[in-house]
């Protein structure tokens, strides 16, 4: 017997709802791809027929991130940003020291996209700054070493 606590992943609403809708397009798409591996299966030999091979493993990835996606939509924890002035998902953060400031979004913990400047509370900086508040110092590590931070805004 698995007596293992069930991790639930940290969604925002709208991260959810992204999920949900691919999900459903997912679903969507897979009544199609039944069908050509149906087609490909008609034409005969198996081992030699490459549409069948392509169509058999389009449909086995779609299988497999639909029961991704089915266990993290069970299993997800739907975070609603509160109005605490303290770092936590849904907030937006400012950090500086001397050479630079950066801002960020923290999002769900699958919902990060680093080019668009938004971070899950499993990135370095988001371990560093979670909890944390205005005026608070963080160290965060990177390759180079650490570097020390300050927080600047919380909204």
């Amino acid at each position: 017997m698995n007596n293992r606590p069930v991790h639930r992943a940290r969604f925002t609403k709208e991260g959810y709802e992204k999920l949900q809708q691919e999900y459903e397009g997912l679903k969507a798409e897979r009544p199609a791809v039944v069908l050509d591996v149906q087609k490909a299966r008609d034409m005969g030999d198996l081992k030699e027929n490459g549409y069948y091979q392509a169509s058999k493993g389009k449909l086995r990835s779609i299988d497999s991130q639909l029961m991704r996606i089915e266990y993290n939509l069970k299993t997800a924890k739907i975070i609603d940003p509160s109005e605490s002035d303290a770092v936590g998902i849904g907030s937006t953060v400012t950090l500086f020291n001397q050479d630079r400031e950066m801002t960020f979004q923290f999002v769900g913990d699958f919902e990060a996209a680093p080019g668009e400047r938004k971070l899950s509370l499993l990135s370095p900086i988001g371990k560093a700054v979670e909890g944390k508040k205005v005026g608070d110092e963080v160290s965060i590590q990177t390759p180079s070493g650490a570097v020390s931070y300050k927080i600047k805004k919380v909204a």
